[in-house]
């Protein structure tokens, strides 16, 4: 039996369907990829010990992406601003894959219906000495996750 060790956290991608340029591949953080059950407590009546939970509809957080202040001839930055200033909103499925040693795809989450809701840089500060993070945050639907692809 080979060893198995467990994939790295940062080597991964972000792909946007329909925009193609390179520099908006790059982010340096992905958070916000997870799913959450709803509940319904409805308490019955003569029964005091417990309330019953039904489930309900899955819950996604919002999906925020971090990077290094790309300017503004990105693809995805006309994107966000074609949603945010003008109200053209445009959902994009969005492809976030976990790469291996070969850069092959071991995960990929198939995020849904996803368009932007907030942008924001990191603070502007003359005594630190640090790049500018771009922020964005993006509304969605549901993701799926694929194993390779």
């Amino acid at each position: 039996m080979a060893n198995y060790y467990p994939p790295v956290g940062f080597h991964f991608k972000v792909e946007v369907l329909g925009l193609s340029n390179d520099l908006d591949v790059h982010f340096t953080e992905v958070s916000g990829l997870s799913v959450e059950m709803g509940t319904e407590e409805v308490a019955e009546g003569g029964e005091n010990r417990f309330i019953q939970k039904y489930p309900t509809r899955r819950k996604y957080p919002e999906l925020v992406l971090k990077r290094g202040l790309v300017l503004p001839e990105s693809g995805i930055w006309t994107w966000v601003k074609e949603c945010i200033e003008d109200y053209t909103i445009q959902p994009r499925s969005l492809f976030i894959k976990l790469l291996g040693e070969e850069h092959q795809p071991l995960m990929t989450w198939h995020v849904v219906g996803a368009y932007p809701v907030k942008w924001a840089i990191s603070d502007l500060n003359a005594a630190n000495n640090a790049v500018v993070i771009e922020s964005l945050q993006f509304a969605y639907q549901y993701f799926t996750v694929e194993k390779g692809a």
